[in-house]
Parts: C-alpha cells; sequence; structure tokens
C-alpha cells in the first residue's frame, strides 16, 4: 500500500526552475583562471561535475524562509513630493506613518536618512543605482522610533551611497542650505539637516561613516550626535565599512536629540555584530541634562591646526568655548598629535571596505553573525553590474582605489590601517584620562558655495572629502562626538564639536545643553 501524499508525488514531478545556476565548463576554467589555478580539460569536466553536486545546498536552503526584521505598524508606500512641497530638495519620500499613541517620542515628526530601510518606502540611497528598491523590513532605529511614538514624515534625501561629505553628488540634485540656497548643505545626511534646520521636522536619523551627521548638522546649524560606535544599532541600514557604520540623532535642540537618542540606543539581539552586549546600558538621556558635577574641557590643538583652517571659524570656536568656563566646568589645552593620522587611517581601510562591502552588494562580505538584508544585497549587486557608469564621481573613486589596494598588495593596507586603528584610540583616551570632553571646530572653515555646472572633477572631489579633517578622526576611533551651532560667519552657521569617552553620550550631552543654554541666553539679551 502507496500511504505517500499524492500531492506531494505531483509537486515533486513538476518542472522548476533552479535557484543557483551550476557553470559550464567555460565559466569553471574562467574561475580556475581568476583564482590562479591551471587545469586540464578533463579536470575541467570533473571539477564542472563536482561543483554542479556540491551546489545543491544552496537550492536547498532556498526553499527555507528567512527570518527578517519585524514589522509592527500599518502605513501607505507615500509619494514623492513635487518640487513646490520640496523647497530645498531635502525629501526624497513623504510618508505619513504613526507608531505607537503614546511614548517619548509622541508628537514628534522624524525623516529618516535614505539609507536605512522603512518597509514599503522607496529606498534610493542617494544612488540611481539602487533607485526602484522597496525593502520588505524596517530598520530597527524605524521600529523603536515608532514604538516610542513617533510620526515618520518620510525619507531624506542623502548623498550617493552617503560617500560625500557636501550636499551635491546625490543622484537626485544638490540640497540647498536653508540659511541661504546657494550654500552646501552638508553631507552625507544632508536631507536629515535641512529638514531639521527648516522645521519641517522635529528630528531625523542620520548616518555617519565619516562625518556624515556632524557636517550637515554644522552647516545647517542644528545639533547632530554621532554616538558610540555600536550603541545604536545599525541593523537594517546600508553600510559602508562595517568598524564605522553609525546611525544617531539631528535636532533642533540638545533636548530633542537626547530624547531620539533615549528612544533608538540599545542591543539588538545579536542582530549587528558592531553591538557589545556587556558596554551598553539602557539610560534615559533626557532626564541626564543637568550638571552636578565637575566636568574637565580640554581644547584641542590639533583641532584647529589644519593647512585649510580659517582663522575666523578658530578664533570664533576658541571664543565660545571659553564661555564654558565656570564653577564646575573647567577649560584646559590638551594635545594629541596623532589625531591628524586619523584621516589617513580611515581611508586606508575605508577604500578597501567599501570594494568589498558596499560595492559588492551592502554586507556581501560577511563574516559575522547577525541580520543580513538579502533583498538589499540583492539590490545593490544587481544595480552596480548594470549601472556602473550610473555611480557618483566619489565612489568611482574610492571603488578603483579599493580594488587596486586589494589585488596590487592584498590585505596589508587594511590590516595595518585596522591595527593602527587601536593605537589611535589608545592616545584619545590617554587624553581622557585628564579631561572628560574635548573641544574643536566641527569644520575648520565656513559652509561653501555651491558647485556650479561646469566644475572639473578634481574640485567636485576636493569639497566633497574636504570638510571631514575632524570628524572623520572619531570614525576610525568611535568616540561619541556632538556638533552644535556656535555662531554665524558671513551669514552661514559654524559648528562646535565635542568629543567624550566611550559610551560617555550623558557627559557630552549635559556640556552641549550648557552651552546651548549660555548661547540662548546670550543671543536673548
Amino acid at each position: 500500500m502507496n500511504d505517500q501524499d499524492p500531492e506531494s508525488t505531483i509537486k515533486k514531478e513538476l518542472f522548476k526552475s533552479t535557484p543557483v545556476r551550476a557553470p559550464n565548463p567555460k565559466k569553471v576554467e574562467e574561475l580556475a583562471k581568476r583564482i590562479g589555478v591551471d587545469l586540464s580539460e578533463t579536470e575541467v569536466q570533473t571539477y564542472c561535475e563536482l561543483m554542479k553536486s556540491s551546489l545543491q545546498c544552496f537550492a536547498e536552503i532556498e526553499k527555507i524562509p528567512e527570518p527578517t526584521l519585524p514589522v509592527k505598524y500599518p502605513r501607505l508606500p507615500g509619494y514623492r513630493p513635487s518640487s513646490a512641497e520640496n523647497p530645498h530638495n531635502a525629501w526624497y519620500w513623504k510618508t505619513n506613518i504613526h507608531g505607537a499613541p503614546d511614548g517619548i517620542l509622541k508628537g514628534k515628526k522624524v525623516a529618516i536618512k535614505d539609507n536605512v530601510a522603512v518597509y514599503g518606502v522607496p529606498m534610493m540611497g542617494g544612488s540611481w543605482v539602487l533607485e526602484g528598491y522597496v525593502p520588505e523590513f524596517d530598520a530597527t532605529v524605524v521600529t523603536r522610533i515608532l514604538d516610542a511614538g513617533g510620526l515618520i514624515k518620510g525619507k531624506a534625501v542623502c548623498e550617493d551611497f552617503c560617500l560625500s561629505g557636501s550636499s551635491f553628488f546625490g543622484a537626485r540634485g544638490p540640497v540647498l542650505n536653508p540659511t541661504n540656497p546657494t550654500c552646501d548643505a552638508g553631507g552625507s545626511s544632508s536631507g536629515s539637516a535641512a529638514l531639521v534646520a527648516s522645521g519641517e521636522v522635529d528630528m531625523a536619523i542620520g548616518g555617519d561613516q565619516g562625518g556624515s551627521i556632524r557636517l550637515p548638522s554644522s552647516v545647517c546649524g542644528v545639533v547632530g550626535l554621532k554616538p558610540t560606535f555600536g550603541l545604536v544599532p545599525y541593523t537594517g541600514a546600508q553600510c559602508i565599512e562595517t568598524t564605522v557604520d553609525h546611525l544617531g540623532p539631528i535636532a533642533k535642540t540638545v533636548s530633542d536629540c537626547a530624547l531620539l537618542l533615549e528612544a533608538i540606543a540599545g542591543y539588538d539581539d545579536g542582530l549587528d555584530p558592531r553591538q557589545n552586549e556587556a558596554k551598553i546600558k539602557p539610560i534615559q538621556y533626557s532626564k541626564e541634562l543637568e550638571i552636578t558635577n565637575l566636568i574637565k574641557i580640554g581644547i584641542l590643538k590639533e583641532g584647529f591646526d589644519h593647512k585649510e583652517s580659517d582663522p575666523r571659524v578658530t578664533e570664533l570656536i576658541k571664543n565660545e568655548a571659553a564661555k564654558l568656563a565656570g564653577d564646575r566646568l573647567l577649560l584646559q589645552n590638551v594635545s594629541v598629535p596623532m589625531h591628524k593620522d586619523g584621516t589617513n587611517i580611515w581611508f586606508c581601510f575605508g577604500y578597501r571596505g567599501l570594494a568589498d562591502t558596499m560595492m559588492r552588494g551592502c554586507s556581501a562580505g560577511g563574516g559575522y553573525k547577525g541580520f543580513y538584508p538579502t533583498s538589499l544585497i540583492d539590490a545593490v549587486g544587481r544595480g552596480v553590474q548594470t549601472q556602473t557608469n550610473d555611480l557618483s564621481g566619489t565612489l568611482k573613486l574610492c571603488w578603483m582605489i579599493g580594488e587596486y589596494m586589494k589585488h596590487e598588495y592584498r590585505g596589508r593596507y587594511y590590516g595595518k590601517a585596522q591595527n593602527l586603528r587601536r593605537l589611535l584610540v589608545a592616545e584619545f583616551d590617554k587624553v581622557f584620562q585628564e579631561v572628560d570632553v574635548l573641544v574643536m571646530p566641527t569644520i575648520p572653515y565656513p559652509p561653501k558655495k555651491l558647485p556650479i555646472n561646469d566644475a572639473g572633477l578634481p574640485d567636485l572631489l576636493a569639497q566633497a572629502f574636504g570638510p571631514v579633517t575632524n570628524t572623520m578622526v572619531f570614525n576610525t576611533t568611535g568616540h561619541p562626538a556632538i556638533t552644535i551651532n556656535a555662531g554665524y560667519i558671513d551669514g552661514l552657521p559654524i559648528g562646535m564639536m565635542l568629543v567624550g569617552k566611550m559610551f560617555d553620550e550623558v557627559t557630552l550631552l549635559k556640556v552641549a545643553r550648557a552651552y546651548e543654554q549660555i548661547s540662548n541666553a546670550t543671543a536673548s539679551q
């Protein structure tokens, strides 16, 4: 008697396409040459058959549905706004996604940088290469904002794959600075900072690999915080290089910045390899803004001492920092000579990391336990293969350098730079034994004009990468850093950057709040 289910028998007999195509002999020859192996014709046929049988494991796991990130709140997909609705070109997509009825973000309008996945809402990552991709999951920070009662008003424009410190390399055109629309709005979280500065939202999520929260926040005159590496989960966001990826808050005020940090910070149950559970503690940042103890502040010599430093910015930041001196805030001069090496260290591992990670499909490099956004990996990989020429100049240059260094010098310089990172961290941690917070300009010169149509690529790249001399260092080390408006030069905002000890965002926010109160009191006189 045959007890086999007739329906299951039929399913086994029906034609099915193969998810993973077995290589033909020509492809096997190509693969062998690529890795430097010489094969005879007979060996080619043998390996062809061996690979065919070995690839069956991929067909088997394709049958199993994979776990993904939760989607807890219903929404409509929203729409691409007209230019009349988008005066600063800061919106990529508009939505109206309601979260929980109550929570610490109740009544707060929030924008999400367009390298962070929002279920059912198109995600472009600032690049023609990715346009048309629609995530089937919410990034963890999105879920946490909605859980806290926030209202997500849409996706904010970002630069092409987030690789620019200025606001003109996004596929949809330049983001305009709300203070002066002829000026750069900073990058790569250009839309996030511009929307906060213009008052269209109360707060926004930015991403920061080399300064991309702090740079636009500085030139737009708002508050932007890059948290300690790993404090805020990066789960569900498009990465550049796993060891420098950060997400963080942008807001008009320090208290709102603290509030958004409070909502999004915390361990993500092992889904993000950047996180160390033992070091992440739940903190009510919004209730820890008053200074109750002595805080020592160091004026970092090297932060003011760049060849491109504008003396007006140097004078402004030093004068404004001096206003912090008081009963519970002590100022002193400090020096970390290796500060100036931080940017070079970043580029030495960043070029290779970008080539192996972002340009190969975002997380395609693997090597960690956690959540992999497989649909995003597929979308980036296909887009890069078919639309390579549509990438920005910053991406083409960095990708070519990454590939060149990988093939000509293997992984030596990536490894050396990662080793030097530990030395850089140790140098700053020595100074943090003397002081609690460091002060320097966020950008050592005032905001620049947006480039004109016939600007040459070398000039565009110089403006795109120029602002990172102080910010990129702390992506390399992972220390938390916040920018706050310190005044204006030629009518344009100038940011003051405060840097703190690892996982000591509380002290950083306290000092930022103290300066904000001093600044507000001065302005009201």
